[in-house]
């Protein structure tokens, strides 16, 4: 009988030291999250907190501390080079289109356990096989997004409204704003000149670089995240952005401001996705977290709080989430493209190989000095 006794003590003192509760396991785990700055609700202004809301709905559910070490990233490109120099190990990331088939096709991610995942029912046909991973095996997509047009109807003519040509509109000389970055730039050159924004054939990068150095007198200035203030304080009138960023402007506009949208016939389309890094350390607490990200009251909530369109039918299936966007943020953030996806892999921009590259570098520091 004593010795039954010690037995069991011995027991009870095992489990006090592997678990807390003698069930509830003491280790805190930590997961490994990289992604964009503002890129998810993080309980500000009295919003969903997703990073906090899962540690709690992962101990109540398994009985297991976590933390979610949660940093950011300015680019895709930063986060290429911090993981790709092995300094560092991430569980989960959240990168765009391209550089996820970058990625891929270096061997820096790892496939997917979808059994998982089993909110990825909520993705529907029209997101899935997408170029950036057609056989859907490494990606859950997060967000996507259109670029379109930006206006102040104070200042220009509605029915000079339509297509790229209101970038290059005399008619707004010293009130256009073009993108200042190479990609985006030639980009509005190109979808306006009908090119292909993939191309390696020189010529067309050529076409494109005249058609930027024509409407290169009419810019106001080459900005990015200085469109916000400008295009909201009426110092400018035309610019192109995405459309989830027009809304923050369409917010913040000044009382003599009347900010609309529109979305030209050819224009780019992004997807981020949130994937697994080869280096990861925690894969399957990496899904799970993916599987909690799809279900319906933080995919709702990071949907409302980046403000860009969700490819998951829980979000944009839901009468709540449409009546608080309102029935112009809808039409716009989730308009009838037709066919998605065939839009999507003709228009969205790909890796360009070193050479092309590199030959629209030169052409990008040729317009700038002229």
């Amino acid at each position: 009988m004593k010795k039954l006794t010690a037995l069991l003590l011995a027991a009870v003192l095992l489990c006090a030291v592997l678990f807390t509760g003698c069930g509830k396991k003491s280790e805190t785990l930590t997961l490994n999250v990289y992604n964009w700055g503002e890129y998810i609700s993080d309980g500000s202004e009295d919003s969903f907190d997703t990073v906090r809301e899962f540690e709690k709905w992962y101990e109540e559910t398994y009985k297991q501390k976590i933390h979610v070490n949660y940093d950011t990233y300015a680019s895709n490109e930063d986060m290429y080079n911090k993981l790709s120099s092995g300094a560092v190990s991430y569980d989960l990331v959240i990168p765009s289109d391209y550089m996820i088939a970058r990625m891929i096709s270096e061997d820096m991610l790892l496939p997917l356990n979808f059994d998982n995942i089993p909110n990825y029912q909520y993705i529907p046909e029209s997101f899935r096989g997408l170029y950036y991973d057609p056989e859907d095996a490494y990606t859950v997509p997060y967000t996507y997004g259109v670029i379109g047009v930006i206006y102040n109807a104070n200042v220009v003519d509605e029915a000079d409204a339509d297509g790229w040509d209101l970038l290059w509109n005399k008619d707004y000389a010293g009130n256009i704003l073009q993108f200042n970055n190479s990609r985006d730039a030639f980009g509005t050159a190109q979808y306006k000149l009908g090119l292909d924004v993939n191309s390696t054939d020189p010529a067309d990068w050529n076409q494109a670089l005249a058609e930027l150095k024509a409407q290169a007198p009419l810019v106001k200035s080459y900005v990015m995240d200085e469109i916000y203030n400008m295009m909201e304080s009426g110092e400018a009138a035309v610019g192109a952005y995405y459309a989830g960023d027009y809304f923050t402007m369409l917010d913040n506009q000044s009382e003599n401001v009347d900010l609309r949208f529109y979305y030209p016939e050819r224009t780019n389309y992004f997807f981020d996705a949130m994937c697994i890094p080869k280096a990861a350390q925690h894969k399957e607490l990496a899904e799970i977290f993916i599987n909690y990200m799809l279900s319906e009251e933080p995919a709702i909530a990071n949907a409302e709080y980046i403000y860009y369109a969700s490819p998951n039918s829980l979000v944009y299936e839901n009468e709540d989430y449409a009546e608080e966007l309102g029935e112009e943020a809808m039409a716009i953030l989730y308009p009838e493209f037709g066919d998605f996806a065939a839009l999507y892999n003709e228009y969205a921009y790909r890796n360009l190989d070193q050479e092309t590259l590199d030959y629209l570098n030169t052409l990008w520091e040729e317009l700038k000095i002229s």
